[in-house]
């Protein structure tokens, strides 16, 4: 049985992908950042830039338009449909085994797949690939759940008050691995969540070169006015040089809930 095809069953018929970073201000912090973070290494356009495990095509639709020659894969059919009315390139396709010639991008972006291999083969095979198809000196994203996201956002939200949900956090914290028993799709699907220095550790171990990995929204989510620091610019300005400031220090990013480790290939 296709240890992921529960994975793909919940974008596919339970989990609204398409809105998720613009549905509340801690999703539009996550794509603030992670755009902040990807102009800051990513060659200028018109470089061809692989999207694996890109979903709808959010970022690949940004990407696009700014003049990038942008390819989305991704293993879930209503991600692949989704991004095509988007105007996006994309297929199906499975990060382990990409359909993609070696040495044809000019970078490479993991934005969603080590969210879901919980073995690490499977996350060191899916870092390979991207390495892979990449051209020397190209820098590779990947993208990753914060080991502590679950109970930070269980106890945010009231989940932990579930004994459903509570009891998952153990095994959780202690492993990296989920698997949701109930048929709740805000207990997310089969996912595994990274401790900072096992991404650096793993992104290196597959051939990656000059890694460091960043805190995406740092600690900005648990402000109360999110939203409105959003909106206002002098305080989106501080909000972010902030969050700058603070991106790589190693106190911070497990209580960031998303990381990113960005490195280059091998010249």
């Amino acid at each position: 049985m296709d240890p992921y095809r529960d994975v793909v069953s919940h974008y596919e018929e339970r989990y609204d992908e398409h809105t998720r970073l613009e549905a509340d201000a801690v999703g539009r912090l996550e794509l603030i950042r992670t755009r902040i973070l990807l102009e800051r290494y990513l060659p200028e356009p018109p470089a061809t830039i692989l999207d694996v495990g890109g979903g709808p095509g959010v970022y690949a639709t940004e990407l696009t338009e700014a003049g990038y020659d942008v390819e989305l894969i991704d293993i879930v059919p209503r991600h692949i449909r989704e991004a095509t009315e988007r105007g996006v390139r994309a297929q199906l396709g499975d990060a382990r085994e990409l359909p993609t010639a070696s040495d044809s991008q000019d970078a490479v972006l993991l934005m969603g797949p080590l969210y879901h291999l919980q073995g690490r083969d499977d996350r060191i095979a899916a870092l390979s690939e991207a390495i892979r198809v990449a051209r020397p000196g190209a820098p590779v994203f990947a993208a990753a759940i914060s080991r502590y996201a679950p109970a930070i956002n269980g106890l945010d939200v009231g989940f932990i008050d579930d004994p459903a949900f509570a009891g998952l956090l153990g095994d959780v914290t202690a492993t990296g691995r989920h698997v949701n028993p109930t048929d709740n799709p805000d207990y997310f699907t089969t996912a595994y969540f990274h401790l900072p220095a096992d991404l650096g550790n793993e992104a290196r171990e597959a051939g990656l070169e000059r890694v460091e990995v960043f805190a995406v929204e740092g600690i900005g989510w648990v402000a109360d006015d999110l939203g409105e620091r959003l909106d206002d610019v002098p305080s989106r300005k501080k909000l972010l040089g902030l969050l700058e400031q603070l991106e790589t220090e190693p106190a911070i990013l497990g209580a960031s809930p998303h990381l990113l480790a960005v490195g280059v290939v091998r010249g």
